[in-house]
């Protein structure tokens, strides 16, 4: 019998956010953002040794290890978060069939569940190089919305292509007419990954692909070099992340309302 392969957890929080400046570091109910994401993926069954902020700035790994959170220090100049954790699977020397879930370090509400489930399921699919989820859509205006990356997958499950636009389109129907409903089955990408190790050591020396530059979803460079990926059916939308004063104000509400 094999060995399971082992788990981690890293969460890429980089300290410079065009919209919100130091948003790791945003107070959110007495701790940082970036220490209420650890504790989202401790709730998902992960030990604290499983889970490992990757950053770029001292002040952040900082506010993790005061709490007792791992977090190692990556270069700045880094274009993706993938790229950041091709940097970190070489520091740590991670075996080939490691699998290391990207919890986005801007996540302080993510559902626990989604991140042991996307984790379990690249274990189960040997033939993935990555795994990820989705949710049915069932507004049009997501549909037809550019800031909602769509996929669409094959018959076995996998990624055939991730876009902004719509997909797949329904050519004979009038969209505009369809009022706010969605009949098409289609999927809205939902930012979870989790990779093998060794697929993150070729990542960073692959060359973007055209259809990555094209649609700014890096994603797209693993299908363009034949790497598979495997899609998580997920019910429904998940909480939204935070970019925004806005989105602050909202998840900090939430912590608020809890602690009461």
């Amino acid at each position: 019998m094999t060995s399971p392969s082992r788990i981690i957890a890293v969460l890429p929080a980089r300290l410079a956010s065009t919209r919100l400046p130091g948003k790791p570091l945003a107070d959110i109910g007495g701790a940082p953002m970036i220490v209420r994401v650890c504790e989202r993926v401790l709730a998902a069954g992960f030990l604290r040794e499983q889970i490992i902020v990757a950053t770029d700035h001292v002040d952040v790994q900082a506010a993790c290890t005061t709490r007792n959170f791992m977090a190692l220090m990556t270069r700045a100049d880094h274009a993706t978060g993938t790229d950041r954790l091709s940097e970190i699977a070489a520091q740590l020397n991670l075996d080939d069939d490691a699998i290391v879930v990207n919890v986005q370090g801007d996540e302080p509400l993510i559902d626990p569940a989604i991140i042991m489930a996307v984790a379990t399921l690249l274990q189960q699919e040997p033939d993935a190089a990555i795994a990820t989820a989705a949710h049915p859509i069932d507004s049009v205006a997501d549909f037809l919305n550019p800031n909602v990356v769509k996929v669409a997958c094959n018959a076995s499950g996998f990624a055939h292509y991730f876009s902004r636009a719509p997909i797949p389109f329904p050519r004979d129907a009038n969209i505009a007419g369809l009022g706010d409903k969605l009949a098409v089955p289609a999927l809205r990408h939902i930012g979870i990954y989790a990779y093998r190790a060794g697929f993150l050591k070729q990542f960073a020396k692959l060359v973007p692909a055209p259809t990555e530059t094209l649609e700014t979803l890096e994603q797209l460079r693993a299908l363009y070099y034949g790497y598979q990926i495997a899609v998580l059916r997920w019910p429904g939308a998940l909480e939204g992340g935070v970019d925004t004063p806005e989105d602050l104000a909202r998840v900090r509400a939430f912590f608020a309302a809890k602690m009461i």
